[in-house]
C-alpha cells in the first residue's frame, strides 16, 4: 500500500513515516508513503494558500486552486488511489474501517485540511470519503492522517510481525482486548494471574474471554449493542453479576 499525504507541513507527516513499526515496514517495503507540500502549488510571491470566508466569519479557507492543482498532481502520479478527507465532519473512523481500507484499497491520498477547512467545490470534486476522528476539532488533519495510516498500515500482512497480533486487538470482534500482563510477576503487592502461567492453553484462553467480557462491559457496554453478547459471554456475564451481587450483599 501506498499512502501520499496532501499537508502543509509535510516535515510533520516526514517524521512519522521514519519511526517505529511504520517506519519498519516503510524498511521493508511493505508499505511505502509520502508527504506533498500543498504550499508549493501558489504561484504568488508570499506562497497564499488561505483567504477569507464568502459571507464573512471568523478564520481563513483553503484556497480552491491551489489544493485543486496539488490533488490533480498527486492522482496523476499514483492513479486509482482513493482520496479521503480528514474532516470532524466526516464519518467516525473506527476498527472496521481500517480494515475494510486494508483490503479494498491499494493506494490511499489523505488531504490535511487547516484553518476553518477546505474549498466545498474542491471536496465535491475530488473526495471520495470524508473521515472523522471523533466529535472534537483539532489545528489540522495531519494527526488524524497519520492515525488512519498506522491503524490501516498494521492490518496488512508482515508488518506487526505476529499475524495474529492484530485479529485479537480490541474492537476486531465488537469487544475490547483481554488485560495485558509481563514480568515481574509481583508489582507493588499485586499478582499476575495465576492462571497466565499455567502453561493450559485451553484455561488460558477461557481467562482472555472472560477478561475480555468483562473489561467490555466495564469500559465499553455500548458494544454489546453493536453485536449481541453470545451464549458463553452470557454465562460469564450472570456469573459477573452474581459476583456483584455477592459483593454488595456482603
Amino acid at each position: 500500500m501506498e499512502c501520499v499525504v496532501l499537508t502543509l507541513f509535510p516535515e510533520f507527516v516526514d517524521s512519522f513515516f521514519k519511526h517505529g513499526i511504520i517506519g519498519r515496514a516503510f524498511k521493508n517495503k511493505l508499505i511505502s508513503g509520502k508527504s506533498v507540500d500543498i504550499r508549493s502549488f501558489a504561484t504568488d510571491t508570499h506562497k497564499t494558500v488561505d483567504d477569507k470566508p464568502y459571507g464573512g466569519g471568523c478564520g481563513m479557507v483553503m484556497k480552491p486552486e491551489i489544493l485543486d492543482s496539488a490533488i490533480i498532481h498527486t492522482k496523476k502520479n499514483h492513479p486509482g488511489s482513493k482520496v479521503l478527507l480528514m474532516t470532524p465532519q466526516g464519518v467516525p473512523f473506527d476498527q472496521k474501517k481500517a480494515q475494510n481500507l486494508a483490503v479494498n484499497n491499494k493506494n490511499l491520498i489523505l488531504i490535511c485540511g487547516r484553518y476553518e477547512g477546505i474549498d466545498e467545490r474542491v471536496c465535491q470534486k475530488h473526495v471520495d470519503e470524508e473521515i472523522s476522528m471523533g466529535d472534537f476539532v483539532m489545528t489540522g488533519g495531519e494527526l488524524s492522517a497519520m492515525a488512519v495510516i498506522d491503524s490501516v498500515a498494521r492490518l496488512i500482512s508482515g508488518v506487526l510481525g505476529g499475524e495474529q497480533s492484530a485479529e485479537f486487538d480490541s474492537f476486531s470482534n465488537d469487544r475490547l482486548e483481554h488485560n495485558q500482563f509481563t514480568r515481574p510477576f509481583e508489582f507493588e503487592q499485586k499478582k499476575v494471574p495465576e492462571v497466565l502461567l499455567s502453561g493450559n492453553h485451553k484455561m488460558i484462553d477461557e481467562w482472555r474471554t472472560r477478561s475480555s467480557v468483562i473489561t467490555t462491559f466495564i469500559k465499553r457496554p455500548d458494544l454489546f449493542s453493536t453485536k449481541a453478547p453470545s451464549k458463553e459471554e452470557k454465562e460469564i456475564l450472570k456469573g459477573l453479576c452474581q459476583e456483584l451481587e455477592e459483593l454488595v450483599g456482603n
